[in-house]
């Protein structure tokens, strides 16, 4: 069954982290995508933080806006994401939960089952 990881941080927090410390686990999720690379889809990919965004979204008229910015008001900040298929829900969480990043603080990683569209 096919999950999307979507790794998510707390940038108020992200400040906290010493950068040797930072950099330290950051080849720890190098390796973290090599011992598990089996089970990844794709290659997935790290995001540029919520101030780059730009979002459409719909407006009062129900025409298409573009505002700079996340759409989201959210303290929690997607990272990045990858897609997994792994046996049930179970094993994605178990890969879940060894994220290198999970033990600084504001840091998660959703889980998310995927649809599939069966055409017959």
């Amino acid at each position: 069954m096919k999950y999307v990881l979507m790794y998510s941080s707390r940038p108020d927090l992200d400040a906290a982290v010493p950068e040797e410390r930072r950099m330290e686990v950051y080849g720890q999720i190098f390796q973290w995508f090599e011992t598990h690379a089996s089970v990844f889809v794709d290659a997935g990919a790290e995001l540029q933080g919520p101030e780059t965004a730009t979002t459409v979204r719909s407006g009062d008229n129900g025409s298409p806006v573009v505002v700079d910015g996340p759409y989201s008001e959210a303290k929690e900040a997607i990272g990045g994401f990858s897609v997994i298929d792994v046996e049930n829900l179970d094993a994605a969480l178990e890969l879940a939960r060894s994220w290198p990043s999970l033990g600084f603080p504001g840091i998660a990683v959703e889980v998310r089952p995927i649809v599939e569209h069966r055409m017959d």
